[in-house]
């Protein structure tokens, strides 16, 4: 009777080691995804880093002495573009023959 126990024993050993090793590849399968999105991660971040730093460059190295527009006096340079006062005087009303107006340009340009 002893050795049906060691033999059950043993059949109970090997099923144990068969779902360890089956949940050992599993948790290595995941490690290896992990560790390749990650290299994919470092080489974008690589990447993007690079490119801000070249946009940096070029914005610090531009012939451009004047500073660039705020989004909103850029949205006041569109409207005025299309033909619109953006002035206090005359705001919203439609400039006669796209004729320039000095307080829009002032607006628009004016100090910053």
């Amino acid at each position: 009777m002893v050795k049906r126990d060691v033999y059950e024993d043993l059949k109970n050993l090997q099923l144990a080691m068969t779902q360890i090793i089956t949940r050992f590849e599993q948790v290595q399968d995941e490690v290896t995804q992990t560790l390749e999105q990650n290299a994919e991660l470092e080489i974008e971040n690589q990447h993007l880093r690079e490119v801000l730093r070249s946009d940096h460059e070029r914005e610090l190295n531009s012939d451009n002495p004047e500073p660039q527009l705020s989004k909103s006096r850029q949205n006041l340079e569109k409207l005025y573009e299309q033909g619109f006062h953006v002035c206090n005087y005359e705001y919203g009303k439609r400039r006669e023959n796209n004729e320039p107006c000095a307080f829009c340009v002032e607006v628009i340009y004016g100090e910053r």
